[in-house]
C-alpha cells in the first residue's frame, strides 16, 4: 500500500522560507515521477514542482520558478520541496504527488497548508 506522509507547513511572513517534506511508503521515489501540486482558495489544483525518474531533471511552474527548489533523498525515500521568497499568494495547501511510471498511477498525500502572511 502506497503512502504518502508530507510534514513542513506552517505560517510565514512574506519573503520568508520554508520547506515541505513527502516521505513516501510501499513506493520508491527515486524511480518514479515526483510531483508536489497547490491548491489555492477558489482555484484549481496545480502544479508546483516535479522531478523525474532516475535523474535529476525538474520542471516548475512558471509563478514559482527561482524561488522553488524540488529534491528527493534516496536513502530517505523522501522528496522535498524548499520554498523562498515566499508570496502571500503561495498561501495554499501543498499536496505531494507520485506517479508510477509503469503503470502511470497516481497516489496523493493528505496535503500540508502553508499560510503566508503579515
Amino acid at each position: 500500500q502506497v503512502q504518502l506522509v508530507e510534514s513542513g507547513g506552517g505560517t510565514v511572513q512574506p519573503g520568508e522560507s520554508l520547506e515541505l517534506s513527502c516521505e513516501a511508503r510501499g513506493f520508491t521515489v527515486s524511480q518514479n515521477i515526483m510531483s508536489w501540486y497547490r491548491q489555492r482558495p477558489g482555484k484549481e489544483r496545480e502544479m508546483v514542482a516535479t522531478i523525474y525518474a532516475f535523474g535529476q531533471i525538474t520542471n516548475y511552474a512558471d509563478s514559482v520558478k527561482g524561488r522553488f527548489a524540488i529534491s528527493r533523498d534516496e536513502h530517505l525515500n523522501t522528496v522535498y520541496l524548499q520554498m523562498s521568497s515566499l508570496k502571500p499568494e503561495d498561501t495554499a495547501v501543498y499536496l505531494c504527488n507520485a506517479r508510477e511510471i509503469t503503470t502511470r498511477a497516481d497516489y496523493w498525500g493528505q496535503g500540508t497548508q502553508v499560510t503566508v502572511s503579515s
